[in-house]
């Protein structure tokens, strides 16, 4: 497998230099190499894991691929109960067995009572196979219409929905408003200066308190937008006025709105730091230098931010609206607990787990109190990536990207057991660097993805007979549930040494070796 993980190394590091806005002669060779190393990188893949690593796959894939849902198996019936013996007439206790409760038999639990409880465990699990097939089989029936909202002239790094509209940032440094029933631009939101890096929505309820401060419609919503420019930039949604800015002195990475008291603006640097903000003021809380690497990750659950870095680190920390300074560090796990590093690391965040997603192959689940970490297969092998992770309405959302076909995957998951549902496929959506999901008024799903195009998937009405454009199928081998986490020996391809010499002689030397153990697409999307 030693040529396989070289080979993903390099295609790793080639998928990154495609999303740098220029090349250099040398970068320009490699990215060239890529065609040959992808089909090398097939073969062996193919080698390796046999024709089941196609054969696994059911679905209906464009017309090319008989449709062939595996039927699940029935759940064994209880084994009827054998009737008992009819037992003879207990004898009557005395009273100082009755006072004392003691007396023959007493001590032992009733037979009666044991097989009630395995039947009525027996019967709950039935219940949930039951459930999670009829779940799984609504997936499979599912299709999607996919729409391109095209205007951005270069990489889409963020996107948020809010209501009929989405809204993407963009290195080209504008955020675009979409009204997604029509995918037409409702908006292009021009003035920052440099490359857009995220996007965060604030709650209703905060955005009421904003509007009646600048005398607006208690209706009106804001989004905020911060980028490489070091600012942040709060927006009317409505007109696209920007009514408030914040400069921070370091290049944004990160955002999020913690609900906490009067509200905070959480950002993070692309120097590791981690910065409050008030929501009323737009004053500086708090400053603290929370990472080693650029934060890629900014997310709250009530009173909880979590923020997690490129050096694979992970902090958890709690809003304190009373305190001068809100933000308190509860937890603090590094890349050799997390088994992250070295990449653009995602994050969600559920209870007492964060679902972590490091550019790899899987899924890491992180017990942030504890520090137990498993994984979650996200990929049926070495070469997926695993850029975005998201979840909504009882689904985890996993995008996977495939180094050795160049195909767009999103696998789905339930929540909480992390059971594996479906893959929606499309031959024709590039990697995806963002992703954004909602539901409309009747419950259909509507989803966002970016990177270097921009796609709505609507999902169509059960009953419609329009044709698909996606192609919803299941691979047997993300069946796997959480495992404990081991050493991934096999993952672990960017802590290695490149001392792989090819015959086409791809440059390679010392700064090349330290480029792909670091590389993460944010990096590029700032360059």
């Amino acid at each position: 497998m030693g040529e396989v993980r070289k080979l993903q190394k390099k295609l790793r590091q080639i998928e990154n230099l495609e999303i740098k806005a220029s090349l250099t002669t040398e970068e320009r060779v490699k990215v060239s190499k890529k065609a040959e190393l992808r089909a090398r990188l097939a073969e062996l893949l193919l080698q390796h894991f046999g024709p089941q690593q196609t054969q696994s796959i059911v679905g209906d894939e464009s017309g090319k691929m008989k449709r062939q849902v595996p039927e699940v198996p029935p759940v064994p019936a209880p084994a009827p109960k054998m009737a008992r013996a009819a037992s003879p007439v207990p004898k009557p206790k005395t009273q100082a067995e009755a006072e004392t409760g003691q007396g023959k038999g007493e001590s032992e639990e009733d037979p009666d009572s044991q097989d009630h409880s395995a039947s009525t465990e027996t019967s709950q699990q039935q219940q949930k196979e039951s459930e999670f097939s009829s779940l799984k089989a609504s997936w499979e029936a599912t299709k999607f219409r996919l729409r391109t909202l095209e205007g951005h002239s270069d990489i889409i790094t963020c996107v948020v929905a809010v209501d009929n509209l989405v809204i993407s940032g963009s290195r080209d440094t504008t955020v675009k408003v979409w009204h997604v029933p029509t995918a037409t631009e409702q908006r292009n939101l021009g003035g920052h200066t440099g490359g857009v890096t995220c996007l965060c929505a604030p709650p209703p309820e905060y955005c009421r308190k904003m509007a009646r401060f600048l005398d607006l419609s208690e209706k009106e919503r804001f989004i905020l937008s911060a980028a490489s420019d070091c600012c942040v930039r709060i927006w009317v949604l409505s007109t696209g006025q920007c009514v408030k800015s914040i400069y921070t002195f370091n290049a944004v990475t990160a955002l999020c709105f913690a609900p906490e008291g009067h509200g905070y603006i959480i950002t993070g640097s692309d120097a590791g730091k981690v910065q409050a903000w008030s929501w009323q003021s737009m004053e500086n809380c708090q400053s603290v230098n929370a990472h080693g690497e650029a934060v890629t990750a900014l997310q709250s659950q009530g009173p909880l931010v979590f923020s997690g870095s490129a050096d694979g680190s992970l902090c958890v920390w709690e809003v304190r609206a009373s305190h001068r300074t809100p933000l308190e560090r509860l937890q603090e796990w590094g890349a050799s607990v997390t088994g992250c590093g070295g990449a653009h690391l995602a994050l969600s965040p559920r209870g007492d787990r964060v679902f972590l997603a490091c550019g790899r192959a899987s899924v890491r689940v992180l017990d942030w109190r504890t520090g137990t970490v498993s994984r979650m297969t996200n990929h049926s092998s070495t070469a997926g990536v695993t850029d975005c992770i998201n979840q909504m309405s009882g689904l985890l959302i996993g995008s996977c990207f495939d180094l050795a076909t160049g195909g767009s995957t999103l696998n789905l998951f339930t929540l909480p057991q992390c059971r594996y549902l479906v893959s929606i496929l499309s031959p024709e959506t590039p990697r995806i660097l963002c992703f954004a999901a909602w539901r409309t008024a009747s419950g259909d799903h509507r989803w966002v993805t970016g990177g270097r195009g921009l796609t709505v998937w609507e999902q169509l009405p059960s009953k419609s007979k329009q044709k698909g454009d996606v192609a919803v199928s299941r691979d047997s081998r993300l069946d796997s549930s959480l495992v404990e986490s081991e050493e991934d020996s096999e993952e672990e391809v960017d802590g290695e040494s490149d001392d792989y010499s090819e015959e086409d002689s791809m440059p390679q030397d010392a700064a090349d070796v330290e480029g792909v153990a670091s590389s993460s697409w944010l990096r590029c999307v700032l360059q």
